[in-house]
């Protein structure tokens, strides 16, 4: 075997074992047993810590030395395995061992206290997470920014510097169409009997219009929906409220698109540094695109209305006009999954703003919720109500994802221009999302974004699918059009 086959051998078998830490993940958010917490941290420190050693090891530097990649798929194996190996070797074992730990147990003392409105309960284990992670980001910055290199585990490239212009420029367009549209009658939201049972048959039925391969992935309920896995395992949960089958449908569409990536990259990259999403805004942007540019759009919801009037019965709005206006309300509310498009970025700007600080050690993890609260009532008007619906409503701090949060308003960024370029492409979109047919779109975007997986870094790939670099323009384009005809005064 060649220096390269040694190198992606051994890739594929940590690839292997890092799908098995994510299935212990996944178990823990949806069926593990309450008491199994503690177990279960030992159990994910200890595949950690192989990871980690295997991530490590000299004989990957010594093969990546002398491997010669045999075409470009193989470069951008070798450049993606050399970005990997580098950055854990500046994590200590012990550090990564114990943020495996923690963060596992961290998670469950999270759901405990968002379930009892208990912000004070949590944070001194928020306090031991952030330790960690100022202390894993040291090691990674080697005295550069701790919060960059913290990013770099999301979306490589990019910086905090970057995303706070990007957002200073996107923040009046979006404050302007939120004022215009609160100015006018609310819009009711749908009325009825919305049964669990009969959520769930629908979402399944969703996901199977947006392409997801039920041979290959299955659906459950979480706290916090997810999507897990890649290939030939790629699973995603939701949630349901009997007042608000939105909730469920919605989150389930924007699981599919992240599982629809993972189950659409080349089958040939499978296990291997190519063989998944090549960053969290990349895949943020197939599961918004999925979501709201096609999932919300007034074509798929004529289609949706009745297929929801099928199952539900008689939802308080007089017809599919009124039901499109109820799907896309510009509404007041406190939680970030439930946000509206207008709204949406505006909760990821807050959060983008306090874990910065946070990692920085200009806020203490004591005073979150007090600074939250504070931020909130200055960009949205009103105050917070409790924990659950404020700095306890995400689970991403608790599982130590610092750094996660803006790849979301990334993701719609590059969606904005994916769809852009999607709709000169097909130009006839509307006529199959009329009748519930995706195909066209998410053919497209699976030929233009999925199959590549990592092939391409971040902004290239949305450069080759586009003709242009990524741009907050056309999804602020977007938005202006769609909520300036919604909200017309």
């Amino acid at each position: 075997m060649t220096a390269y086959q040694k190198l992606m051998a051994f890739t594929r078998e940590t690839g292997a074992l890092a799908q098995i830490a994510g299935r212990l993940g996944w178990d823990q958010e949806t069926m593990m047993p309450r008491g199994a917490a503690d177990q279960r941290a030992e159990e994910t420190g200890a595949l950690q810590s192989v990871l980690h050693a295997r991530r490590t090891d000299p004989h990957v530097g010594d093969w990546l030395q002398a491997a010669k990649a045999p075409d470009q798929a193989g470069e951008a194996q070798l450049r993606l395995i050399r970005r990997e190996y580098e950055r854990a070797g500046k994590v200590p074992p012990d550090l990564a061992n114990a943020l495996a730990k923690l963060t596992s147990r961290a998670q469950g003392h999270w759901a405990e206290a968002r379930a009892g409105d208990d912000f004070k309960a949590f944070a001194p284990v928020l306090e031991q997470v952030l330790r960690l992670k100022r202390e894993e980001g040291a090691a990674l910055a080697g005295g550069g920014d701790v919060y960059d290199a913290l990013l770099e585990d999301y979306e490589p490239g990019i910086t905090g510097a970057r995303i706070e212009a990007m957002f200073a420029r996107m923040r009046p367009g979006l404050v302007a169409l939120r004022k215009a549209a609160l100015a006018m009658p609310e819009v009711a939201a749908v009325t009825g009997d919305f049964p669990a049972g009969k959520q769930m048959k629908l979402a399944r039925e969703l996901a199977r219009r947006f392409g997801y391969d039920w041979a290959r992935g299955r659906l459950d309920k979480a706290v916090h929906p997810f999507s897990s896995g890649s290939g030939d395992d790629v699973r995603i949960t939701t949630r349901t409220s009997e007042d608000d089958p939105f909730n469920c449908l919605y989150s389930t569409i924007h699981e599919v698109g992240h599982a629809c990536y993972e189950q659409g990259i080349d089958p040939a990259y499978r296990l291997t540094a190519l063989g998944q999403g090549v960053s969290m805004g990349v895949h943020e942007s197939q599961s918004r695109i999925y979501e709201n540019q096609l999932g919300r759009s007034r074509a798929f919801c004529g289609w949706l209305y009745r297929r929801m009037t099928r199952a539900f019965g008689d939802m308080g709005v007089a017809d599919a006009d009124g039901f499109y206006a109820s799907v896309n309300r510009v509404h007041r509310g406190y939680i970030r999954t439930e946000a509206d498009e207008v709204q949406y970025n505006l909760h990821i700007m807050l959060r983008f703003d306090l874990e910065r600080a946070l990692i920085a050690g200009d806020l203490a993890a004591g005073d979150l919720e007090a600074a939250w609260n504070d931020r909130f009532k200055a960009d949205f008007g009103y105050q917070v109500d409790r924990a659950s619906n404020g700095c306890l409503q995400d689970v991403h701090w608790s599982v130590g994802l610092f750094g996660y949060f803006p790849t979301y308003s990334l993701g719609n960024v590059y969606a904005g221009c994916l769809h852009e370029a999607m709709r000169q492409a097909v130009p006839g979109l509307d006529a199959g999302l009329a009748t519930g047919d995706i195909s066209a779109a998410t053919g497209w975007l699976n030929e233009n974004v999925q199959q590549y997986g990592g092939l391409y870094e971040p902004s290239d790939l949305i450069e080759r699918a586009c003709g242009h670099a990524p741009d907050a323009a056309p999804l602020m384009r977007y938005l202006d059009d769609k909520f300036t005809r919604l909200y017309p005064g």
